[in-house]
């Protein structure tokens, strides 16, 4: 667990359990997502580079800090990776959006990807990989993978709820990715769904099921 956060600040705890019933409407799970994404972006981002810059305050001038480098990359899995999105850009607007295609073969539990697109200077960003779930990891290992294949060599993983399978699966396969999660769950039933979990999150957060 020495590269996995576990987020548990109260308010992201207080709404993760909002959301984890199943009578909370697809309005307030999306909205939730949203608001509980604004803290662990706060996480994820706390060690990121400063550099300073001189500005004039009403008063004085002064060494200001600012973010060193170039603008962070926002890359979600698609499509629950989007509810992640949302609070994110809210906090750095001026971020860059790669955007991840990848779906769970219901079968082999193991991803297929449909589409890909990132700045071409990923090497040069740190690299912020959202998706609520880390089930089985297939997935999110896939979508590293991808992204280092393209040049990315700072990324962090963020994501609602893990399950210990995958986060033994994913840190053994990316021991350079650290792991940001709201909550560390119980198990992964026979379906690969995180137990006790909160169902699937791409499905109430669009009303699909």
């Amino acid at each position: 667990m020495a590269n996995v956060v576990i987020i548990d600040h109260p308010l992201v705890q207080h709404k993760l359990s909002i959301m984890r019933a199943k009578d909370t409407s697809t309005k307030s799970f999306r909205q939730l997502l949203r608001e509980i994404s604004h803290l662990l972006c706060y996480e994820a981002t706390r060690d990121i580079k400063l550099t300073t810059k001189t500005i004039e305050t009403p008063l004085t001038s002064m060494e200001a800090p600012i973010i060193e480098g170039k603008k962070l990359v926002f890359a979600p899995i698609l499509r629950a990776g989007m509810g992640l999105l949302e609070g994110m850009l809210d906090l750095v607007p001026s971020a860059r959006v790669a955007h991840i295609g990848l779906y769970r073969d219901p079968e082999t539990l193991q991803p297929v990807e449909y589409y890909f697109k990132a700045p071409e200077d990923l090497n040069e960003r740190v690299v912020i990989l959202l998706d609520p779930m880390l089930a089985t990891a297939n997935s999110a290992i896939a979508a590293v993978d991808k992204l280092k294949q393209r040049g990315a060599n700072d990324i962090r993983f963020v994501c609602l709820l893990a399950a210990p399978e995958g986060i033994a699966k994913f840190t053994a396969t990316h021991p350079d990715v650290k792991v940001y999660t709201a909550a560390r769950d119980s198990h992964l039933n026979d379906h690969g769904y995180i137990v006790p979990g909160l169902g699937d999150a791409g499905d109430r957060m669009y009303g699909t099921k």
